[in-house]
């Protein structure tokens, strides 16, 4: 596994142009930085789809139904969950995450909290096809919170989303939050907090791969740079080289001029009808749907019926 790490940071790195997965942003800091970021004033989509959650948590609930496990992508501080976990009390709870060492002290928090329900921290990547044959005879939700889903090109959302239409196995189905397009100044202004609590989770992806691949990245010679492609519809974050500099890793290494930069993530922003159109046309045969008064952001509910 290492190996394949290592190759595919060094592929990201070598290409033109240079870019680093956005998974290699949660290391236990980068984890904890990211829930830092939750709780600015400029950053309103945990605070928006939190307000749906719980001003819609009824309407949701009897959507859903009863399920047998919830399963949790990218569950980071496991804290979204617990509304769920309340009102349809699960027997099973997943949580999957890649950061390993920050979720397996998040899952013990909180079942703390719920004894009852059997949990399980999984250290998985989400980008990769998932499956879950010990789940088959189950109804699952899907539980994928927090416009995470942003960090995927559409034909990879629409690929994730066939990958869990798949494993519900005709039962089930798949509770989601998506940042909705809106005015670019709101956009931009979340990525780029006045406390550069942003800027220093971005940073820390360079911290992470001279801990991963051995490499000398300086990280005083880069900064932060974000801004919403309109074309494209997302949020682009990039670290930009404040001077030229050789970055060297075993056996190669790169030579970075000022002002140049390396993609590290994207957001992609929804139109909504576009967002149910694509979990719709991936299999899930009935979509309801829940926004904030103001249309800024969209929590769905996928199933089939």
């Amino acid at each position: 596994m290492k190996g394949k790490i290592f190759q595919e940071i060094i592929d990201g790195l070598q290409a033109n142009p240079a870019s680093i997965s956005p998974k290699y942003f949660y290391d236990e800091l980068g984890s904890s930085l990211f829930q830092a970021i939750t709780h600015l004033e400029e950053y309103y989509p945990t605070r928006v789809e939190r307000g749906i959650m719980q001003s819609k948590l009824s309407q949701i609930t009897q959507a859903i139904a009863s399920v047998d496990v919830i399963v949790e992508l990218g569950a980071g501080n496991c804290e979204k969950v617990r509304p769920l976990l309340e009102t349809i009390a699960p027997k099973q709870y997943r949580a999957l995450d890649i950061s390993a060492d920050f979720l397996e002290t998040a899952l013990a928090n909180l079942h703390h909290d719920y004894p009852a329900i059997d949990m399980r921290a999984i250290a998985a990547d989400i980008t990769q096809e998932l499956s879950f044959p010990d789940l088959q005879d189950q109804r699952i939700l899907f539980f994928y919170p927090g416009s995470s889903i942003g960090n995927f090109t559409p034909p990879e959302a629409s690929r994730l989303f066939s990958n869990l239409a798949r494993e519900c196995h005709g039962s089930g189905g798949l509770l989601i939050g998506v940042d909705l397009v809106k005015d670019i100044h709101v956009l931009e202004r979340a990525y780029n907090d006045i406390l550069s609590v942003t800027a220093a989770f971005n940073l820390n992806a360079l911290r992470h791969l001279n801990h991963l691949i051995g490499s000398n990245f300086a990280i005083s010679d880069w900064e932060h740079y974000a801004f919403f492609n309109q074309t494209l519809n997302r949020i682009e974050m990039h670290l930009r080289a404040k001077s030229d500099q050789l970055v060297s890793w075993p056996g190669g290494h790169r030579q970075f001029r000022a002002g140049e930069m390396i993609h590290t993530e994207n957001s992609y922003k929804y139109p909504k009808a576009t967002f149910l159109k694509m979990i719709q046309e991936a299999g899930f045969t009935q979509v309801t749907a829940w926004t904030d008064p103001e249309s800024n952001f969209l929590v769905c509910f996928a199933e089939f019926k």
